[in-house]
């Protein structure tokens, strides 16, 4: 700065324009030392000069502003309201202009007394307040780069920097911004606090004008959440107001708060929150403040009518859990020991308060490898991650404090989830576990959800971290017996009334024998179609593997046995040839606890089956031929004709074709004399398929004509396609490829409208060979790539490799 007129030695226009330019940045100098004055309590002071500066520049609006506040807090409301109503006068005659938004706002405040011009608090030596309650950071922190830059921006959007640098300091607020409110939110454990902290001190010069801080142990050991009242109190002593200056009453104590924070850049944490009730009275009025909530609720009214941006925290990364062990177990030995570490890793399920306990054991077992640690947490489980003094170092307890808000029945939810089979649920599943009606469930999952115990999946479902449902497991048993048998009894009647009507409508000329009906009050899934059966199939298919185990253990010997004939037509269809295999034993072993001699029948034939499509041809024709001597010993003439067919194909895919045909004439025999034209038709084509196999192609001819207008006129999609199968492979072995193409085309189609992506792989194969045979070495490459994808999907290895070969004889013989 300097004093009296610059260059007064000069009299060009040049120095006139520089001596103006500088006028002007010293004016605007000595509004930002105003400005800062202000801030700072220093009306008093100001006021001397800020009325000659006036006297001065009497149309600028700034400077008017400062007055107006200067007088204001000395005491002169009139004098301010004066100095504005000369103010606009002089602009209406000068410029014919009213005052600008800033200061008619500013003219309404002194009106109205608003407590946001109020004077900043000092304490008694005069000095300002400010208050530095930020807690020390609770670790190295390590990973949240998202969640800190997700932070950062939000803070860049919408916080203290996006107010104009030339707004009037104790005015901002009135700009019409929002307080920035951020809520963290996440499961417990799962490192809200952590976050918030570490974003706080990588930005405390954001906020120059102090932090507050505040535990509201929503969840803790603490018991009961603070109340508002108490956190205002703490916060206005932090501001410095003497104890005789603070209401009694709740709104009081807000407005106050509010008055002292306005206009300031201040970060506000409200940590642990337990609603949106508790928190609403601490939020600031100026969009000066930044305010940081974490919380395992989730906090609706603040999202809704505070405009809070919500960030669920998630669990960390694999690298991310990685650098925290490495943090604390140091380099060398993580490094030592890197299968253990992942080991962990997945035993804690990237869950950062599991991992520092995990860390903390191994750290102070410097001796016992990490192998050792690993083996004893996939053995002890939650076990290994509990502290029988220290409550903040056990996962268990932790967890256990987000049960406290949850209602009777949801904390029963709660615990049901835990011991309900399958990786996740749906809300027509929950609704049979807990046995309330669809509303009543959805709302009790939607409450599990807000408290960061249930996650959200896309397509409806609903699944809990491993560690917080083997947590839930644990609450299961303070559940008296009978309600846990109930609520499984029901869901696995859900499971598998839902699984056996899919079942039908992927095959309805099957016999799928009916179950009995569901425990009352049990509605299984709507299925309108076979599109959408397979579609549920699949993505509850985990579940219904599930299952079928819990079944078991109940001893509920029929719904094991029902489910595996429930899921055999969706297992051939998409290869899922283990999954047969597993859920036919069981079945089989549920079959000799039942009465009905059939089940057992089914249960070695279809077992057998599935094991010849794993290539265990011993084990296969072990259990057809047990399922053919018990249909025999049980005079069932309809178990005996289907059990032929599964042998014809057994012996037919181990070349043994003679007996592949010996057993289809058996079952077109007693098709026939049965007057079954479903199980003829099938029969049907056996026969000609293996004759043709033999070289009689003639009869191969006229039996897979006759099965195929047999297979149409019952709409026996998946037989026809089969039979068009036999029809390309005869007609491309006597030479009609044209035909054979014709033929190949068309039962592919079927077998896709169908999901039958097993079958589509072979007729793929076949395909390929046609169009091979027919020099067109293109298409013959394009189908038999997708027949290799599909094999290797399916883990069919032989038939893979088969197929590479084939594609590399085609590449070599390529023509140059």
């Amino acid at each position: 700065m300097w004093r009296g007129e610059p260059l007064p030695e000069l009299d060009s226009s040049w120095a006139e324009d520089l001596r103006a330019t500088l006028e002007r940045h010293r004016l605007a100098a000595e509004l930002d030392h105003a400005d800062i004055a202000l801030r700072l309590g220093r009306h008093s002071d100001l006021l001397p000069s800020l009325t000659e500066q006036a006297g001065r520049h009497p149309l600028d609006e700034r400077l008017a502003g400062q007055l107006m506040l200067a007088l204001y807090r000395n005491g002169r409301p009139a004098d301010a309201l004066s100095h504005y109503q000369q103010l606009r006068a002089r602009l209406t005659d000068a410029l014919g202009t009213d005052p600008g938004p800033s200061l008619q706002r500013l003219h309404q405040q002194i009106l109205t007394a608003d407590p946001v011009l109020a004077e900043p608090t000092e304490v008694e030596d005069g000095s300002r307040v400010v208050p530095r309650q930020l807690p020390a950071l609770p670790g190295p922190f390590l990973g949240r780069d998202i969640e800190l830059a997700g932070l950062d921006d939000t803070a860049l959007e919408s916080g203290p920097g996006a107010n104009p640098p030339d707004a009037p300091p104790d005015v901002l607020q009135a700009t019409g911004a929002a307080v920035l409110v951020s809520a963290i939110g996440g499961l417990g454990g799962i490192g809200k606090t952590w976050l918030a902290l570490t974003w706080a001190h990588r930005n405390l010069e954001r906020f120059p004008d102090g932090q507050l801080f505040v535990d509201l142990h929503g969840f803790s050991p603490a018991g009961d959440p603070v109340e508002p009242t108490v956190a205002l109190r703490g916060f206005l002593d932090a501001l410095g107001v003497s104890p005789d200056r603070i209401p009694n009453d709740l709104d009081a104590r807000a407005a106050l708060y509010r008055s002292l924070v306005a206009n300031k850049r201040m970060l506000v944490v409200l940590d642990n929150a337990a609603t949106a009730e508790q928190v609403v009275p601490l939020l600031p009025g100026s969009p000066t403040c930044t305010v940081l909530i974490t919380g395992r609720h989730r906090l609706a009214s603040l999202i809704d009518r505070h405009g809070a941006r919500h960030l669920p925290l998630d669990v960390l990364s694999h690298n991310e859990a990685c650098a925290l062990l490495t943090a604390r177990l140091g380099a060398d030995r993580v490094a030592a020991e890197s299968d253990a570490v992942d080991e962990l890793i997945e035993l804690c399920g990237g869950h950062p308060l599991a991992l520092a306990i995990t860390a903390r054991i191994g750290a102070t077992r410097t001796a016992v490898p990490l192998a050792e640690v690993a083996a004893e947490l996939r053995e002890f489980g939650l076990e290994m991650l509990d502290h029988d003094t220290d409550l903040a170092a056990s996962l268990p307890t932790v967890l256990s404090w987000s049960l406290r808000r949850l209602t009777d029945q949801q904390r029963t939810l709660f615990a049901l989830l835990g011991i309900s089979p399958g990786p996740d649920t749906t809300l027509p599943a929950t609704a049979a576990l807990t046995g309330l009606a669809g509303q009543s469930a959805r709302k009790a999952l939607l409450a599990l959800e807000d408290a960061a115990l249930l996650d959200r999946r896309p397509s409806g479902r609903y699944a809990m971290h491993d560690l917080i449902r083997a947590y839930a497991a644990t609450t299961a048993h303070n559940l008296p017996e009978h309600v846990r048998e109930a609520a499984l009894v029901r869901v696995t009647d859900f499971y598998l009334h839902t699984a056996h009507t899919a079942g039908r409508l992927l095959d309805p000329n099957r016999t799928l024998a009916h179950p009995e009906p569901p425990a009352l009050g049990v509605h299984p899934h709507s299925l309108p179609d076979a599109e959408s059966a397979m579609a549920w199939l699949s993505a509850e298919h985990a579940t219904l593997l599930a299952t079928q185990r819990a079944a078991t253990t109940l001893g509920l010997h029929s719904v094991v046995w029902h489910l595996a004939a429930a899921l055999d037509t969706f297992h051939f269809r998409l290869g899922h040839r283990r999954d047969a295999v597993a859920v036919w034993q069981a079945a089989l072993e549920a079959a000799h606890h039942l009465p009905n001699p059939t089940t057992r029948i089914r249960s070695h034939r279809n077992l057998g089956r599935a094991c010849d499509l794993l290539g265990r041809h011993d084990e296969a024709i072990g259990h057809l031929d047990r399922a053919l001597v018990l249909a025999e010993q049980h005079h069932d003439p309809t178990e005996q004709a289907i059990t032929h067919r599964a042998l014809a194909i057994s012996w037919g895919q181990w070349g043994d074709y003679r007996r592949a045909l010996k057993h289809a004439r058996h079952a077109l025999d007693l098709h026939r004399a049965l007057d079954q034209s479903v199980g003829e038709a099938a029969a049907l084509n056996l026969v000609g398929w293996y004759a043709a196999q033999l070289g009689d192609f003639t009869t191969a001819r006229e039996h897979c004509h006759t099965a195929l207008a047999l297979h149409r006129h019952h709409h026996d999609l998946g037989g026809e396609a089969a039979t068009l199968d036999s029809l390309g492979f005869i007609a491309r072995h006597t030479g009609e490829h044209q035909q054979a193409l014709d033929y190949y085309r068309q039962g592919l189609t079927l077998l896709r409208t169908l999901g039958h992506s097993y079958q589509v792989a072979n007729i793929l194969d076949n395909l390929g060979h046609t169009h091979a045979a027919l020099g067109q070495r293109g298409k013959a490459r394009a189908v038999w790539r997708e027949s290799l994808h599909l094999y290797q999907t399916q883990g069919r290895d032989d038939d893979a490799d088969r197929i590479q070969r084939q594609l590399d004889d085609l590449d070599s013989t390529r023509t140059p």
